[in-house]
């Protein structure tokens, strides 16, 4: 299925790699002017430079989250810039370290938290005072398989997602009878840089046990994310509001 966003203003946080950098490129090849934003800003201003030079509308944005200033003025340039904001995808995110609950320390807490959970609420709380305004608009929450389950060491991570997912129905209900929807897209496993970093981190023998439980047997794409993020803030999903959306090769069914 194609989409057409000719005229429309996207803008994906966590842009400069990964789910969000596809989901950014699958955007402005849709038509739409796409703000990237990322903490890392040089790595975000590339990204969109390569989609200029391929004839798209977009601009680089240095955004950390975290800081409500920051997204404040990251809305504000994006809409500046391009004149509105009709699709929003929450993306930015980062991991825990690893510890069982009795082990994790109040900083990772809080870390992890201010990225995860308070930054979408941030990015929630600019993009719907703007689609308010100008009267409506969609936003796609970033949340993950562990927004729908438990996961030994973990648990700071999973708290954060789970949350997520409170925070967009919450939205979606608020904002339901004016025009404007709220969805979250949960990835399984997908190969990002967050993935290779893991591995890295001596995490690659979990990880190869999480694959051989997914019922379709790999780890998924960036793009196919992507795809799910486009058709979520489409036309094509225009009685979809509130919903949490598995994108796991199957793995939440086992």
């Amino acid at each position: 299925m194609s989409f057409s966003f000719e005229n429309k203003v996207a803008l994906v946080t966590g842009a400069a790699s990964g789910i969000g950098l596809a989901t950014a490129q699958a955007f402005a090849r849709a038509g739409a002017a796409v703000a990237l934003a990322d903490i890392d800003g040089g790595a975000a201003q590339a990204a969109a430079q390569a989609l200029i030079a391929a004839g798209h509308r977009a601009i680089g944005i240095r955004c950390d989250v975290a800081d409500v200033g920051q997204v404040q003025a990251m809305v504000k340039e994006t809409v500046a810039t391009f004149g509105r904001l009709d699709a929003a995808f929450n993306n930015a995110g980062i991991q825990n370290l690893l510890a069982e609950t009795a082990d994790a320390t109040v900083e990772d807490y809080d870390r992890v938290m201010s990225v995860n959970l308070r930054g979408v609420w941030a990015c929630m709380k600019f993009e719907l005072e703007h689609m308010r305004r100008q009267g409506g608009g969609t936003i796609v929450n970033c949340s993950s398989l562990g927004g729908l389950i438990g996961g030994a060491e973990r648990g700071n991570y999973h708290a954060a997602k789970h949350g997520v997912l409170g925070r967009t129905k919450s939205a979606a209900l608020e904002y339901a009878a004016r025009n404007i929807r709220v969805n979250a897209v949960c990835p399984g496993l997908i190969w990002t840089p967050m993935a290779e970093r893991m591995v890295e981190a001596g995490q690659g023998e979990a990880l190869a046990g999480m694959t051989k439980a997914i019922p379709m047997g790999r780890h998924g794409k960036p793009e196919e994310i992507a795809d799910a993020v486009l058709w979520l803030s489409s036309s094509t999903s225009s009685y979809v509001t509130g919903q949490s959306i598995s994108v796991d090769g199957g793995f939440v069914m086992r």
